[in-house]
């Protein structure tokens, strides 16, 4: 299977879950919170150096579970942004 490449807006959503993980993990290791997650270390570390930036519904689901996070707050962290829209379209919407 050949995967597209990601774009910058994906690369960079996966480094702030990342980054996200790594946060809510705090002192705990690695291996503890994969273990607890059912996903190996080396899964874990991929995730969290943004090195598999798109992870499976599953292994956000049971990571998420395994640091206590909910899956609001990481779709909240994660979420790319809406573009806004042009200034001048409020006028026209009234």
């Amino acid at each position: 299977m050949v995967r597209t490449p990601l774009t910058p807006e994906e690369r960079h959503r996966g480094e702030r879950f990342g980054a996200l993980l790594r946060a809510a993990r705090g002192e705990r290791s690695m291996t503890d919170v994969a273990a607890a997650a059912g996903i190996s270390a080396e899964t874990l570390r991929k995730i969290e150096t943004g090195r598999a930036p798109t992870p499976a519904f599953f292994t956000i689901a049971a990571l998420a579970t395994a640091l206590g996070v909910s899956l609001d707050a990481l779709a909240d962290t994660c979420a790319v942004p809406e573009p806004e829209a042009p200034a001048d379209s409020a006028v026209h919407a009234a």
